[in-house]
């Protein structure tokens, strides 16, 4: 096992404080990186870990060479993109992450080309729709819909993103087709919400003629899952309020119907997320220009 290997497997371990979760974020078994630290210990003869069956914690040598066990990585990847600004051939891993129906619909299927023009570059997508640590989570770069809130970071927009609220036929015909924020509320209709530990909108921004104002909205389905809230609406649950691009299809089709044209959702920030020192990897530039031209020419920018 090379040296450099057991140092960013104990850097991992240090971040996640969980040694197969750890494992699974360097996509070895937690065998492997077991095996890695122990053999780190042994070379630096001393204990870097203390281990119980519950928890995994760093000794104070562990926490000593952290520091420094980081300063080596950084380096490391200083010297990747000094050498790929030069040669103009990127190299190394690129961890990326992005909401579900953003990186499904915009990102992920663009990968491929980028790989193919960039052959020494792996990428490495995550998609999720939770709040994301870019640090703590080994993330190069963190596509995003809203407004991001840590302030530590760089924001690269993107686009403003149109939104609309839809529903299916079937859902209008039984509860009525609503016009306006206001009889949402007062109709009280099944509004699908995105949730998640630590999601902060509880109402629905709308554009009307006195600008932009909040509704109240109330709803017995929530979920993490934008496209479960999608599948949802087609079913005929309830009202839901999504980005147009996840759902031009359906519009255009007539599975789904937008609701409240005349007062439509505001529109929502699409950019990506990341740190200074990031901003100085080629591959990362690289990436950020490539997904953003392609987003931007579906959403607009």
């Amino acid at each position: 096992m090379s040296y450099l290997d057991n140092i960013r497997t104990f850097v991992r371990v240090y971040d996640l404080g969980n040694m197969s979760a750890a494992a699974r974020d360097q996509r070895i078994s937690p065998a492997v990186a077991s095996a890695r630290i122990s053999q780190l210990e042994g070379h630096l003869g001393v204990r870097l870990f203390q281990r119980t069956t519950r928890r995994l914690s760093p000794t104070e040598q562990g926490r000593i060479f952290y520091g420094g066990a980081c300063a080596v990585l950084e380096a490391v990847e200083t010297a990747e993109a000094e050498i790929g600004n030069v040669t103009e051939n990127p190299r190394g891993r690129l961890h990326v992450a992005a909401p579900l129906g953003l990186g499904r619909r915009l990102i992920a299927p663009h990968v491929p080309d980028f790989a193919a023009q960039y052959p020494l570059v792996d990428i490495r997508l995550r998609l999720s729709d939770r709040v994301l640590d870019l640090t703590a989570e080994g993330l190069d770069i963190a596509f995003f819909l809203g407004q991001p809130a840590d302030s530590s970071l760089k924001i690269r927009k993107i686009a403003d993103c149109p939104r609309v609220l839809c529903a299916s036929p079937a859902y209008l015909a039984a509860r009525g087709h609503p016009r306006s924020g206001a009889e949402i509320e007062r109709g009280q209709h099944n509004c699908l919400n995105l949730r998640f530990p630590g999601a902060t909108e509880f109402q629905w921004t709308l554009v009307t003629p006195e600008g932009p104002r909040r509704f109240d909205v109330r709803g017995r389905f929530e979920s993490d899952d934008g496209d479960v809230l999608t599948r949802w609406a087609l079913d005929g649950a309830g009202i839901a309020l999504k980005p147009v691009f996840e759902v031009a299809d359906h519009l255009a089709s007539g599975a789904l119907v937008a609701v409240c044209a005349e007062t439509p959702p505001q529109p929502i920030q699409m950019g990506c997320l990341y740190t200074h020192r990031r901003h100085q990897d080629p591959k990362a530039r690289l990436f950020m220009d490539f997904a953003s031209a392609r987003i931007a020419a579906v959403v607009g920018g």
